[in-house]
């Protein structure tokens, strides 16, 4: 089976057109290979290949006589390109770079720093549900949404998950320059996933860990820095109110949280004390993934008397929120009345897993997980 995806071959495109240098960024296995093979290339470097790692390590020799679209595979193995790319791209007219990463906040860095003006980014992230169908939207949340995790029968998703997070924590880590031990990672890695959806206590964390508060926020910084983990800053305007200052944590792919929370079957997951968060984490990816913003430009904001909208974002001189809501019939609430006033929103939507949409006020309206692409496209 295979998915078309239009939407990010067009972005990439697009970017490709103007800039000399594209990035493409994002987890281990969510589709940059393949996304980047279906432009027409002339020259593929895979650098976890030990003879295209060879070929490079006199990078100038072997890549300034080449013309056309070059591809090269997991850059952050020779973060050292990044000048040579800078002048190949500044003297050669003929060339253009398509570059794929694993390790964004590194990566981002350093390709910044030396390719200013020169390169554009594109964040991939896994399947959406409009890509795979409403009708599998069950499937993706429950396997995730890595391609190969999602396209394989559930018990081998499972597996396949499974051995992701071992070579995730036993390699990937380890060629980042990491040294933390695989078995000390996942132990931290499970105890985070029971954080899901709330607020990021540090202190907390490390009591439980046995660590430093410093130490923890290092090994979050590394699951969100390789692109496992989404933290949400708060939002904070001068309104007068005492503000929430904790940032907020998010498993960026439901599969993986499910698999950490041992969590195998729709049965096991309808059943856990985790349910409401878990869809709340896999809604909103799916929000974030179609609103295709800097993912530092989403926000969450939080009073310490309860008001909160889950997503806060700014967007053509208007702020906009979403609420998720794992309920039947989400109604108005003070809550929410009072983000639109503090906010100053233009507008609310209220996300849910049903199927009708409708309307709570002129600004505030509940839709379906599957109807954020007509929805959003008609507001901007």
């Amino acid at each position: 089976m295979f998915i078309e995806r239009q939407r990010d071959i067009e972005a990439v495109d697009t970017r490709l057109q103007f800039n000399p240098v594209v990035a493409i960024l994002g987890a281990r296995q969510c589709g940059k290979t393949t996304l980047a093979k279906q432009f027409p290339f002339d020259h593929y470097f895979d650098l976890e290949n030990p003879r295209d790692l060879v070929k490079l390590e006199q990078p100038q020799l072997a890549l300034e006589n080449l013309s056309g679209l070059i591809i090269i595979d997991e850059i952050q193995h020779i973060p050292e390109i990044f000048s040579l790319l800078r002048f190949l791209v500044d003297s050669k007219k003929d060339q253009k770079y398509l570059i794929l990463g694993s390790a964004s906040r590194d990566l981002i860095k350093q390709s910044s720093e030396t390719l200013a003006g020169r390169i554009a980014y594109y964040h991939l992230n896994g399947f959406s549900f409009y890509e795979v169908g409403t009708t599998h939207l069950d499937q993706l949340w429950l396997q995730g949404m890595y391609p190969k995790s999602f396209l394989l029968k559930l018990e081998q998703s499972y597996i396949w998950r499974e051995n992701y997070i071992k070579t995730f924590l036993e390699r990937d880590i380890p060629q980042l320059g990491i040294h933390i031990p695989a078995y000390t990672l996942r132990r931290f890695w499970t105890m985070v996933s029971h954080y899901h959806g709330q607020l990021i206590n540090y202190a907390e964390i490390a009591r439980s860990f046995c660590i430093s508060e410093m130490t923890a926020k290092k090994y979050i910084d590394i699951l969100e820095g390789t692109f496992m983990l989404r933290t949400l800053q708060p939002w904070s305007v001068n309104i007068g109110k005492r503000l929430v200052k904790r940032p907020k944590l998010y498993f960026r792919d439901s599969g993986l949280f499910h698999t950490l929370q041992s969590i195998q079957t729709k049965e096991q997951l309808f059943s856990h004390n985790r349910l409401g968060a878990s869809w709340e984490g896999f809604a909103l990816e799916c929000a974030c993934n179609h609103l295709k913003s800097d993912v530092h430009n989403f926000y969450f904001w939080r009073t310490h008397t309860g008001a909160e909208v889950d997503l806060f974002w700014q967007k053509n001189g208007h702020n906009w929120a979403i609420e998720f809501k794992y309920m039947d019939a989400p109604k108005l609430t003070k809550s929410m009345q009072s983000a639109l006033h503090d906010l100053k929103l233009k507008h609310l939507w209220i996300i849910y897993p049903g199927h009708d949409k409708y309307l709570l006020s002129e600004n505030v309206t509940v839709i379906p997980l599957i109807s954020i692409n007509e929805e959003m496209q008609s507001i901007f």
